[in-house]
């Protein structure tokens, strides 16, 4: 009995600790949901909005890949944009259009799982919120549980859209604003063309963005318009702006992965890039580099050498696969494995002579 008693309070005590070691309930919150947050945790809309209260600027970059997400992790990035841009730099389009819901998804896990830190934010793709508010709030849904995103970013300032906004912030889910030029109204605006430069296009930028604002959107992207638009548009509102190709005036800026990275360098892609973007990089021209020094290599047999052929086998185990190839009837490949185990060891002697 003594026995079974202390293996009782074994276990009892094995259980405990192991509930503490997996217990996640923080103190001081409200219910037992994830921890308070810290540098190396996720970017949530309270911080975003601690640093637009204190005048400090909020960085964005899009992202469409786990790779990408990760360099945007690492930097430090305030906001990870899951753009319909995609259509154009990733799936090479002319324009945002032709990407679909399925397509955004794959994005959106992608990029999910590579940025842990930066809020997460998808972008509603063309044709899938304008039939009805309840399209629009199924589809923000969507990105949000299938796609692992924090919030949604969708266009356009029509009382369609000052509703959808409306509806998708009432389902619970943050919404950004996008006014200026709305690439996917390309059919509608004539082209990629600037909006907010005479008089009337400017007020109507404003007053956009005041509608997001008082739909519940928590942030209005600013594209392409002049800077004393913007200006007055991040004056009027009390939620913060994000410029791209909108001057400095902005709460904060975002620009496309590929663009600022100078990450392609070919006719199409000079073709789409905005004469806005600024180019930290030439990433483009690294890799093209990298790609015609692989090609030569393995052309002129120089790769892979001895240092990158790390796979070995012993003489014995050698000379016993020579003698069952040859038993095999193929005295070829027994000849090609003996003389493919002395080349390696050739070359590191040639290589340690020339050193």
């Amino acid at each position: 009995m003594a026995f079974l008693h202390k293996l009782s309070k074994a276990s009892s005590l094995a259980s405990a600790s192991l509930i503490r070691h997996l217990s996640n309930v923080p103190e001081n919150t409200v219910y037992g949901g994830p921890k308070p947050q810290t540098p190396n945790q996720r970017v949530t809309l309270n911080q975003l909005r601690q640093k637009y209260n204190k005048g400090e600027p909020i960085t964005m970059v899009t992202a469409y890949d786990y790779p990408s997400a990760v360099h945007l992790d690492t930097a430090g990035i305030d906001i990870c944009l899951v753009g319909d841009s995609a259509s154009m730099v990733v799936h090479g389009h002319d324009t945002t259009l032709p990407i679909t819901l399925d397509e955004m998804l794959v994005h959106c896990r992608a990029v999910a799982r590579g940025a842990k830190r930066p809020l997460l934010v998808g972008d509603l793709p063309f044709g899938t919120y304008e039939t009805s508010t309840s399209q629009a709030v199924d589809t923000a849904v969507r990105i949000l549980k299938g796609g692992g995103m924090d919030a949604i970013k969708l266009e356009g300032g029509s009382p369609s859209r000052i509703t959808a906004a409306k509806a998708i912030v009432e389902a619970g889910i943050a919404v950004i604003g996008h006014v200026g030029l709305t690439p996917q109204a390309i059919s509608v605006l004539g082209g990629f063309r600037p909006q907010g430069k005479n008089v009337a296009s400017a007020v109507k930028v404003v007053e956009t963005a005041m509608a997001l604002q008082e739909a519940g959107c928590f942030s209005v992207v600013l594209e392409c318009v002049p800077a004393p638009v913007a200006a007055a548009a991040t004056s009027a509102l009390q939620i913060p702006t994000i410029g791209i190709g909108a001057g400095p005036f902005c709460s904060g800026q975002v620009l496309v992965y590929h663009d600022l990275l100078g990450m392609l360098q070919h006719p199409h892609h000079a073709k789409v890039t905005p004469k806005f973007c600024k180019q930290f990089a030439r990433v483009g021209d690294i890799i093209n580099k990298a790609l015609l020094e692989y090609k030569e290599e393995v052309t002129n047999g120089s790769f892979p050498g001895p240092s990158h052929t790390p796979y070995r086998m012993n003489p014995k185990d050698v000379n016993g696969f020579s003698k069952e190839l040859q038993r095999l009837g193929l005295d070829d490949a027994a000849s090609a494995a003996n003389e493919a185990a002395i080349e390696p060891e050739k070359m590191n002697m040639v290589n340690t002579g020339s050193n």
